[in-house]
């Protein structure tokens, strides 16, 4: 059972999917061919240095950031031609990138609400894969009820004064600035008074300390702020209006950048079928089932990113956190009893698969609050 080749998308640019294979397979047969396969959720350790400097090669070349604007770094690429790099990128087994954080989240953020001066500093060293990023936004009263975020900001001097603890903050020990939600208005309650910050990490007044997972490995992080500071030019949109802005940064994690992700997501299904055939496990017809149907659901997911924006990018994030979770069920499934035991000590690539998903419905919007959005923004429900 093979992992069939996407269909190429409606609009997609005559050669351009040709021209990222070649170029592709050339660049990750060279200096880069020990970074093939590297990285991904559970095993972001993994080559950090060379997978940097990958992610510094890709820039160079015009293979970040395809659907900004040319003046950034750009290409100003159509969506469609972004699904092909994405697809080709997973079957040329590149490595798991390292400044996602940055271009598909707080990038097309800055394009959206940012000064013209706050794109012209951050958005070229992202696209470069110079600068990378990490999100601030849960806290440990404020996770899935964000509006509760209590970290806090206030003007001092010229300079936003940072107080306050982010938790689960991905990559942040490997981050140069994170995007804070925070309060700068301390009369104000819930989404009012909130405001959106662009802080660097290698500053006085900023701790890391990573926190230990399931799979042994220390992806997420708490930060603590106590008196970091950053410009006063690092506010994003309006002093009051972060939740506005955060929320489009919700949008585009939840929405297109999605297809990023699925180069991983591809690429676990090409392992677990893979595992399949050599145990066994695929001649069992119920196994092959749930083998089909979840490639099927990947393609259907593929399909919603291209498609859903604004509050029905909740739609997506629901759909691949629960599909990965399954995927990770099914990744111990096919290994059958050698899956319940590590080798050498070592948790092997499938089971460090299930291990992490088990939190994917939880992290980056639980998926009972994705339900509730797309009930009440979506559907118009009550609340």
């Amino acid at each position: 059972m093979n992992l069939p080749e996407p269909v190429p998308a409606a609009g997609e640019t005559p050669g351009f999917r040709e021209q990222a294979r070649v170029w592709l397979e050339e660049a990750l047969s060279g200096e880069f061919a020990a970074a093939r396969g590297l990285g991904g959720p559970g095993r972001e350790h993994e080559g950090h240095e060379l997978r940097l400097a990958w992610e510094r090669h890709l820039g160079k070349h015009g293979w970040t950031c395809l659907g900004w604007p040319e003046r950034y770094g750009g290409r100003a690429a159509p969506l469609a031609d972004q699904v092909a790099f994405y697809e080709e990128y997973a079957r040329a087994d590149a490595p798991a990138r390292v400044g996602l954080i940055g271009e598909g989240l707080v990038g097309p953020t800055i394009l959206e609400f940012g000064t013209e001066e706050q794109k012209s500093r951050f958005l070229p060293p992202i696209q470069r894969g110079e600068e990378l990023w990490c999100q601030g936004y849960s806290e440990p009263e404020a996770g899935s009820d964000l509006a509760n975020v209590q970290t806090r900001a206030s003007l001092e001097d010229g300079e936003w004064v940072v107080h306050g603890q982010k938790v689960w903050t991905s990559l942040a020990h490997v981050a140069d600035w994170c995007f804070v939600l925070c309060r700068t208005d301390p009369d104000e309650r819930r989404h009012r008074g909130l405001s959106y910050l662009l802080v660097p990490m290698r500053r006085p007044g900023v701790v890391v300390r990573p926190i230990v997972q399931l799979t042994g490995t220390s992806e997420f992080n708490e930060v603590f702020f106590d008196g970091a500071r950053t410009a006063a030019g690092n506010l994003l949109g309006a002093p009051g209006d972060g939740w506005r802005v955060a929320m489009a940064t919700l949008g585009y994690e939840r929405g297109a950048s999605t297809l990023g992700q699925q180069i991983g997501f591809r690429r676990e299904l090409a392992k677990v079928i893979e595992t399949a055939k050599r145990t066994g496990a695929a001649d069992d017809p119920v196994l092959r089932d749930r083998l089909v149907q979840s490639w099927l659901e990947l393609e259907i997911m593929r399909l919603n990113a291209l498609r859903l924006r604004g509050p029905e990018a909740s739609i997506a994030k629901l759909y691949w956190s629960e599909w990965h979770r399954r995927l990770g069920e099914l990744a111990q499934a096919v290994q059958g009893r050698a899956g319940l035991v590590e080798e050498a000590g070592q948790l092997n690539e499938l089971q460090r698969l299930y291990l992490f998903s088990r939190a994917d419905t939880i992290y980056a919007g639980s998926s009972e609050i994705q339900r509730n959005i797309i009930a009440e923004r979506t559907l118009g429900l009550p609340r």
